[in-house]
């Protein structure tokens, strides 16, 4: 399994290898329009190659699709976290009734109860 794990991992860096290669021209990207940068008065612009721009992108992308998924499974995290607080306060009830079950017996007799 490791090993198709990394064959997995070897052609997915090939492939952006390649994508880097072959988009190495540089884009200039710009952070408004032109009509909305002279409202600010404010152009800012960047020259980079196209292939950091796809990488962005794709980071972007899953960055966002995590946060967007986590925040979607807060409800079912919540609930583990209720349902494990009932699991512990039931557990410790289960041990108080056995505890009062055995009150006054003979000590042995109890261990040999607790156990079967």
């Amino acid at each position: 399994m490791r090993y198709i794990r990394y064959a997995c991992i070897a052609i997915f860096a090939v492939a952006l290898i390649a994508v880097a290669m072959a988009n190495s021209d540089t884009v200039t990207l710009q952070l408004l329009p032109g009509g909305v940068a002279y409202l600010f008065a404010v152009a800012p612009k960047v020259e980079l190659p196209l292939f950091v721009v796809i990488f962005i992108g794709i980071v972007v992308g899953l960055l966002v699709g995590f946060v967007w998924e986590w925040m979607r499974e807060y409800t079912v995290r919540a609930e583990n976290a209720r349902n494990a607080r009932e699991v512990r306060r039931l557990e410790r009830e289960v041990k108080r009734l056995r505890g009062e079950k055995h009150e006054g017996k003979d000590e042995v007799f109890a261990l040999l109860d607790e156990k079967s």
